[in-house]
Parts: C-alpha cells; sequence; structure tokens
C-alpha cells in the first residue's frame, strides 16, 4: 500500500518502557548517565500533517513531554493498547483538542477504548465541570484492523501485532509506520508497512523477551520491511543510546525524546 500526503513530521515524545530510563532506585550506567538521549520517558509520539497532528498514546508524562517538544494541540489521539504506560496521561489532553477539531477524538482497538471508557469515566460522561474549572472532554472511537479511516486529514490504517495476550494496535499513518509493542510483525502487517518511509519498531533487550522485539529482532525486521529509515523506541535502561547507535547498521537508528524526523 503506498500513502501519499505531502510532507509529514514524526516527533518522539517519549522513548522508553513501562518503568522509564532512569528507573527509580537503579544505579546502573545508562540510569546515571549524563548523555541526555539516555533520559527516556514512557513512549509516545506525535505524527504531523499539513498542521494536523495525531496523538499516538497518553504516556504518564504527556504533560512535561509536549511542554518540551512544544506541542500545543492535538487533532486526535489513536491508541495501541491498554497498559498503563501508554493510556495514564489521559487527563493532560485537557484543553489540548485545537480549535478547528473541537472535542478530542479517541480513537483504538475495541478493548483498549472500552477500558479508557471504565477507568476515565469522567472523561466521557455528560456532566458538565462547575464554572470557572474544566475537565478533559472527548470522544471514542473504535478501529477495525486492517480497514483504513482518515483521521485529522490524515489516512491511517490499524493492524493486528501479537503481543502477549493483549490485542495491540500498530498504524501506518501515510509514509509512517509505528510498531511499539510486538513480538513479531505478521504477514498481514508487513502488507500494510509496504512503501513506508520511516518505520518506528519496538526493542527491548539484546536476548529475547516473550512479548517484545529484541534488538536483533527488530533489526531483521526493519530489514524485512525495507523502509529507507528505521527507528528503535521502547529502550531499556540496558542500553546506551551512543552504544546502540555504535552497532546499528546503515538506515537503523535508536530513536530518543525530543527527536522529531521529517518524512518527505
Amino acid at each position: 500500500m503506498t500513502v501519499g500526503i505531502g510532507q509529514q513530521t514524526l516527533t518522539f515524545l517519549g522513548t522508553g518502557t513501562s518503568f522509564g530510563v532512569p528507573q527509580v532506585g537503579c544505579e546502573c550506567a545508562v540510569c546515571a548517565s549524563e548523555d541526555p538521549r539516555d533520559k527516556r520517558t514512557r513512549v509516545g509520539a506525535v505524527v504531523e500533517s499539513r498542521g494536523a497532528r495525531i496523538l499516538i498514546d497518553t504516556p504518564p508524562e504527556l504533560r512535561m513531554q509536549l511542554i518540551s517538544c512544544r506541542v500545543a494541540h492535538v487533532d486526535a489521539v489513536l491508541y495501541t493498547h491498554d497498559h498503563a504506560d501508554h493510556t495514564h496521561g489521559l487527563d493532560d489532553v485537557r484543553g489540548l483538542a485545537s480549535p478547528e477539531a473541537g472535542t478530542l477524538r479517541i480513537y483504538g482497538p475495541s478493548e483498549a477504548i472500552e477500558s479508557v471508557r471504565r477507568k476515565f469515566a469522567y472523561v466521557f460522561d455528560s456532566v458538565k465541570p462547575i464554572p470557572g474549572t474544566s475537565k478533559p472532554e472527548a470522544e471514542l472511537h473504535t478501529l477495525a484492523a486492517g480497514e483504513p479511516v482518515t483521521i485529522a486529514g490524515q489516512t491511517v490504517t490499524p493492524f493486528d501485532v501479537p503481543h502477549g495476550n493483549m490485542r495491540v494496535f500498530a498504524y501506518r499513518v501515510g509514509d509512517v509506520g509505528y510498531v511499539t509493542d510486538a513480538k513479531e510483525l505478521p504477514a498481514a502487517a508487513l502488507a500494510i508497512l509496504r512503501g513506508v518511509k520511516v518505520l518506528v519498531l519496538n526493542a527491548l533487550f539484546r536476548r529475547p523477551h516473550p512479548t517484545h522485539l529484541s534488538i536483533s529482532e527488530a533489526v531483521e525486521t526493519a530489514k524485512t520491511v525495507g523502509a529507507a529509515r528505521t527507528y528503535l523506541t521502547h529502550l531499556t535502561h540496558r542500553i546506551a543510546h551512543a552504544e546502540l547507535e555504535a552497532e546499528l547498521p546503515d538506515g537503523i537508528r535508536p530513536a530518543f525524546d525530543g527527536l522529531r524526523v521529517t518524512v518527505s
């Protein structure tokens, strides 16, 4: 599938695992590193095209991430799945919708959407805030795997990826493929990603992990997809940025918080 939508930008808000880096109570070399690229908040990103922005996930540090990356508004939110490190910053969408977008629209797999509705019921109820106060206001929409939709002017195709016993969506947004929590890419996923220019893949450890791609598995998966540029995310405190960057092949790089990539 080839989708041409003009220039896009991809901003990595956070690139760490559910623990973040530094990890609480850890004094390892990476947690103590002075390299700012080794400071990794929980994973999230923004894809922008023609001024319209799609936020992927709402990690717990969302407010500080948006401030750091100077993102003042978004037009929609995509959820990948229901793990806490991907959803528990939802309250920070308060006032985040652009005037053009109005009420913020949130999209994702049915399981994640229903869980978010339960956990953050106050966001989606009909109760109006007391005058002089505010609360997040958003509406929920369920997506179907493999069915392209237009969201904030961008063509978005969700697809299933295996992640233990949880259903997870990865996304193709125009020429960007975004996969944060996957053990592998099934044939259907590879077909949807065919022709992407920028690919994002999770890469947890050097050793195998039951629910995530390892670094070596991510590298082989990137070669199979064949994007011109691949960025590794969901990184742990076991790997220093500079160390990983030095060992990766051409066209594959570790992402870091605040990295902004232009997609021609």
